[in-house]
């Protein structure tokens, strides 16, 4: 008798998780790139339409090859259902969108992605929805806002890009007072290191496109609930919108998940050691890593996450001149918006991932002018600290 996959430990979950074999009983999963499905007869299919039977109907709703990606990451996450987008924003505003109407109210983070923001300041008002942005890291804020009824609650923690933390566990309480459905990001800490749903989230997202993927190869994203949301809420909304994620991606990080956990635990070794030979260096005036002790919140990091992900953010003075002439000093890290990936990367969030914010906005987030984020990789360390600093020597 095959073993509950629910019951797997974390690096057998990752290989395991999911498996169904078709009847050629192939070793690698198999890749179903097909769009539609037939039927024995017409019986059938009218049963498939009424939800009767298990049959595929349209790969809109659902495809093997996606299924088990879907169950891989439920496995992984401890979730009881899992749906998977084409990008990691349609992850996110699908998760949104399926429940809320007008006249709903949305508290959300301020320290969230640019397109997220974007998403919560400007599109859901649209749909004359409430949104109200808070200070994340300070629980005052949150109770404030949280006073008055609310639907939803959205999050990333750690944030981007100044990996500044959310209390999860005490905001999601503070929020079903109110009752809210909490959305947690989780993209950073990646579903290795932080439990949103063991903290009192409701529902966690990702773009897969990130350390799911994490080769840079193809877009994904994934929403993980209870089955009931999912059922319910989710599932209607995913079917007639149509954000499915396709068969051959879904294959790609359904074998990018069998290494996921190998490849992130040295990517966050390594971006804990290069924090802290950032912190040396008389340049750089400023580094953020939730894994640090001089991080404000290490206490909450230590509390909440098992591992502090791959990312350092770090300022220099001199503001967008000198960040840039870092960036382009640099031979081996490249400059690149992307994240997660095995090759380290660097960008200049305020012309970049933030750009579309106001300077006020990213001022209150403290985005300075001369803040850079690397998605520290798979390289020798040796390698990425002497790339650094030649490119932090060019500096006057």
């Amino acid at each position: 008798m095959t073993k509950d996959p629910s019951n797997y430990r974390q690096e057998t979950a990752l290989v395991r998780g999911g498996l169904q074999r078709s009847p050629n009983r192939e070793t690698s999963e198999a890749l179903f790139l097909n769009s539609g499905y037939v039927f024995d007869d017409a019986a059938q299919a009218e049963a498939a339409f009424k939800g009767e039977n298990d049959n595929y109907i349209y790969s809109r709703y659902g495809n093997p090859t996606v299924t088990m990606f879907q169950e891989r990451l439920a496995a992984l996450e401890g979730a009881e259902a899992c749906y998977a987008t084409a990008t990691g924003m349609a992850a996110v505003f699908a998760s949104l969108a399926c429940q809320l109407n007008a006249g709903d109210r949305v508290v959300s983070s301020r320290a969230v992605f640019g397109s997220c923001h974007i998403i919560v300041d400007q599109i859901l008002p649209r749909w004359g929805i409430e949104t109200v942005f808070v200070d994340g890291t300070n629980l005052d804020e949150w109770q404030a806002a949280l006073s008055k009824p609310t639907h939803a609650v959205f999050l990333e923690s750690p944030s981007n890009p100044m990996l500044d933390l959310v209390d999860i566990a005490a905001v999601s309480e503070m929020a079903h007072a109110a009752g809210a459905c909490v959305i947690v990001d989780n993209v950073f800490a990646t579903p290795l290191y932080q439990r949103p749903l063991e903290l009192g989230a409701d529902i966690v997202v990702y773009s897969a496109t990130k350390h799911i993927d994490g080769q840079g190869r193809c877009l994904g994203g994934a929403v993980l609930a209870d089955a009931a949301f999912m059922t319910e809420r989710f599932m209607p909304f995913y079917r007639h919108t149509g954000p499915a994620l396709s068969p051959f991606n879904a294959w790609i990080m359904l074998k990018a998940l069998e290494t996921l956990s190998v490849r992130v635990e040295r990517q966050c070794d390594n971006s804990l050691d290069l924090a802290r030979f950032l912190l040396a260096q008389p340049k750089v005036t400023k580094v953020c890593h939730p894994g640090l002790e001089s991080h404000p919140q290490a206490e909450l990091a230590r509390r909440q996450m098992s591992g502090f992900g791959n990312l350092v953010t770090f300022e220099v003075e001199g503001g967008k001149a000198a960040a840039f002439r870092i960036a382009d000093a640099l031979r081996l890290i490249d400059i690149s918006n992307n994240l997660g990936d095995t090759k380290s990367l660097i960008c200049h969030p305020a012309t970049t991932t933030h750009s579309r914010l106001s300077e006020e906005e990213r001022s209150q987030l403290g985005i300075s002018p001369g803040v850079l984020r690397i998605s520290v990789g798979l390289e020798h360390l040796d390698d990425l600290k002497e790339d650094l600093e030649r490119a932090l020597a060019a500096l006057p």
